[in-house]
């Protein structure tokens, strides 16, 4: 197939009780990853991802149980169809499933790799009450000074994470996040809103977990990439390991540029295909291209996929 794919994959905040069910009972394939995941990690995905539990939302379990699922569509629909991706893609988290998809490290192995990440982002919040803020309607340099003016007045708040236009995502310390709320709907914000999270991504309250994520990167990463991928700091592509090792710490400092990387690439693809549960990318990406959108989260939409990949 000539067929030009960007594979996508989403962060953290997709994830859902039962997602990768579907997968995990007619996939003896899935099955097997479930459990080799397991051994390494410790932790029980089944149980994590199919009863109620609180740990869900932890997100030194939340990071791999993403990838996971994320990693295990990707890999059964390569398995069907062979294609091999124009360019990988993810959101925060997701550019994490992205370098699985592009070869760059083992799908356990980061597996591993995230559970850690996720550990040491909690770790550099545990001492103070951090969160995130979803601002609704904005143009982003309105959110970016308002930003600035509640720094320069002492708040810890910033812009990280670009998602579409009119969406941004604030991190910070929590109380300077709800102080920001009015200041957003007195900018004209639609809505500004706390999001359900325990940690601040993607700003310089991570400063300390940056540099064992690069020692552990070092040891797990390939030198060699099938595709390239597109960096959440840059939003343009690499396929190097020397060029990961530079930008994946950096990443949990520095914003996601999603949209911009949507844009950076929408002329080298024909098509975009989202692998994990749900499609909230497909939301994200309707505002920056017109390119047909897929997504692979169960076996009837991996069947559905494949049929439509057909049709183009």
């Amino acid at each position: 197939m000539s067929l030009k794919c960007a594979f996508v994959f989403p962060g953290q905040g997709s994830q859902a009780l039962n997602m990768g069910k579907d997968f995990f009972e007619n996939s003896s394939e899935a099955k097997e990853m479930f459990a080799v995941a397991k051994e390494r990690t410790g932790i029980d995905f089944e149980t994590l991802l199919f009863t109620e539990n609180e740990n869900l939302a932890q997100t030194e379990f939340t990071q791999p149980a993403i990838l996971l699922i994320s990693a295990i569509a990707n890999r059964l629909f390569t398995q069907k169809t062979g294609i091999v991706p124009a360019l990988t893609m993810g959101h925060s988290l997701g550019e994490f499933s992205a370098l699985v998809a592009s070869g760059a490290i083992d799908a356990i192995d980061a597996v591993e790799l995230v559970n850690l990440r996720g550990k040491l982002m909690s770790d550099a919040c545990s001492k103070q009450e951090v969160g995130m803020l979803v601002s609704l309607g904005l143009e982003d340099d309105v959110v970016e000074d308002v930003c600035k003016k509640a720094r320069e007045g002492g708040k810890q708040v910033w812009a990280v994470n670009y998602n579409s236009d009119g969406q941004i995502v604030i991190a910070g310390i929590k109380k300077d996040l709800e102080e920001l709320v009015d200041v957003l709907k007195g900018a004209g914000a639609k809505r500004a809103m706390l999001l359900n999270m325990s940690v601040a991504s993607h700003c310089p309250l991570l400063d300390s977990a940056t540099e064992p994520l690069e020692a552990k990167l070092s040891q797990m990463l390939k030198d060699s990439f099938v595709a390239p991928v597109v960096s959440n700091v840059t939003a343009k592509p690499y396929s190097t390991k020397t060029e990961a090792l530079e930008l994946l710490p950096k990443q949990l400092v520095m914003p996601v540029l999603y949209k911009q990387s949507v844009k950076n690439i929408d002329d080298m693809v024909d098509c975009y295909i989202e692998f994990g549960h749900g499609n909230v990318l497909k939301g994200l990406n309707k505002n920056s291209t017109t390119k047909p959108h897929f997504n692979v989260s169960d076996m009837a939409s991996l069947e559905a996929t494949i049929d439509a990949l057909k049709e183009l």
